[in-house]
């Protein structure tokens, strides 16, 4: 059997994170099975639907890197891939299942529906259309009278959901209604447009989220009334909070205990600055376990262990405070040059123009001070901002580096600086620790090296004073030592 999975979002507003959850195990499980995974548009509650979503989404999902095989924008075999495109389709079958005794035209109009839910009939709905005389319906739609079609749900016996993770999950029938597959527009509901897609569209392997699981009895009996064989059911665990409390919802921000906001949409991840293979990573851990105790580990080390079978069925709390650490070690992992063009459009953002070669000489420093790429901001800001030098002959001296000291220790750093060739931190750096032993009461370069930074960047955080000096360029360092100096006078 060829592994088909697919992800079919619908464009009713941003991906959530819990779809790409979904969509990543479904894409896993058919890249470790060298089959296809498509990307499908369910967009038929056209009321909902919010333009632009589709491109948000599937911009989203470029960035995780979950390719797709088919879909909207490329095409396939068993195109169209929008729902909305494939109405006829969906309007045939439903109308083979009038034929064939499966299903039924119901007429039932909404002030008569309004009526049964008001006696608080089961359901909403009494079923009165169900065995409506073929004359009398006929009868109806010549006057053209709205309907929609209804499918037969058997009045008592089980059903049983075959799910890979749960085994057969038993329903009695007399708890189900005769849901609704074709609404009076048009347009099909969930119950049949997926259905009918996956097995025109060859799935075999169907992840979703275990909510669907209490409606998969009407599915099972479609795929019964079709004489279609049934693809493999996958029902994902609830995620809930980081406390544990709730399920992570689609709607409402949540909060861990020191009050970090837990992101929900897929989009804040790329913002908020994490690494997309750093949240792949974290959502892989969610549900699966690599095995080995190990947290962290790549796609393809993922892939060569991935099975749909080894997911457990049970809630899982997101486990949000790990994503930072596995950031952290995924930037730790970045070059130099790799790091500082990811890290230029967060500094851009701050209204800043960054000259990636002057990055590239703090990014080493700045890596293990890094867990997302905003981390960066208050470290850097020197190398951008023209801020008054707002420290005092005080703060840049002290008892090993008395006053006197500090301002014939920085009058010989100027005079050096002005004249070294090149102006480098493999060059400088020597010279200067050499400088502070020598002004140092305890002739050891860290006192007054501390000091030096404090000048030259004004800030408490900053990099290492070398790289912090020739990435701030020559000319700026010997204003800033200017203004140290004077200081002292």
């Amino acid at each position: 059997m060829t592994v088909r999975t697919r992800f079919a979002p619908s464009p009713t507003g941003y991906l959530h994170i819990g779809g790409v959850w979904s969509a990543l195990f479904g894409w896993l499980y058919a890249r470790k099975h060298g089959g296809q995974f498509l990307l499908r548009i369910e967009d038929t509650d056209t009321k909902r639907t919010v333009p632009g979503a589709i491109e948000n989404l599937m911009n989203s999902l470029r960035w995780f890197g979950l390719d797709w095989d088919e879909g909207p924008d490329i095409g396939g075999p068993y195109g169209p891939y929008i729902q909305t495109q494939r109405a006829e389709l969906y309007q045939e079958y439903a109308n083979w299942l009038v034929g064939h005794g499966w299903a039924y035209k119901c007429f039932a109009t909404p002030e008569e529906l309004a009526e049964m839910r008001q006696k608080k009939v089961p359901g909403g709905y009494d079923r009165r259309y169900r065995e409506f005389p073929a004359r009398e319906t006929a009868e109806l739609e010549a006057q053209g009278k709205p309907y929609v079609i209804r499918f037969k749900m058997p009045l008592a016996g089980e059903t049983a959901v075959p799910d890979l993770l749960r085994g057969n999950v038993i329903f009695k029938n007399n708890q189900f209604n005769d849901y609704i597959l074709l609404k009076s527009n048009g347009l099909p509901t969930y119950h049949l447009a997926h259905l009918v897609d996956d097995h025109l569209m060859k799935i075999s392997h169907v992840t979703r989220g275990v909510e669907w699981l209490n409606t998969a009895p009407i599915h099972v009996n479609l795929y019964q009334a079709f004489g279609w064989q049934m693809p493999v059911l996958v029902h994902l665990p609830v995620i809930l909070n980081p406390s544990g409390k709730g399920k992570l919802s689609k709607r409402h921000h949540s909060f861990l205990d020191e009050g970090t906001k837990v992101l929900v949409r897929a989009d804040e991840y790329v913002s908020a600055g994490y690494l997309p293979e750093a949240v792949v990573n974290f959502l892989a851990n969610i549900g699966w376990s690599f095995g080995d105790d190990r947290e962290k580990f790549t796609v393809v080390e993922a892939l060569e262990r991935f099975e749909l079978a080894d997911i457990s069925p049970a809630p899982v709390k997101l486990p949000y405070s790990k994503l930072e650490w596995l950031n952290g070690q995924y930037i730790q992992e970045m070059d130099a040059v790799e790091l500082a063009k990811a890290l230029k459009p967060f500094l851009e953002r701050e209204g800043w123009e960054v000259n990636v070669e002057s990055l590239i000489l703090v990014m080493p420093a700045m890596k293990p001070r890094m867990k997302t790429f905003p981390d960066a901001i208050p470290f850097l800001r020197f190398l951008f901002d023209e801020v008054p030098l707002t420290a005092t002959a005080a703060t840049l001296s002290d008892n090993k580096l008395p006053p006197q000291a500090a301002k014939a220790a920085f009058q010989e750093v100027r005079d050096y600086v002005t004249a070294v060739q090149p102006f480098d931190v493999a060059t400088i750096g020597p010279a200067l620790s050499e400088i502070g032993a020598k002004y140092t009461s305890n002739h050891k370069p860290g006192p007054f090296l501390g000091k030096l930074r404090l000048g030259i960047t004004g800030q408490e955080v900053s990099p290492p004073v070398f790289e912090s000096m020739v990435a701030l360029g020559r000319a700026r360092t010997l204003v800033r030592l200017d203004e140290m100096i004077a200081l002292f006078s």
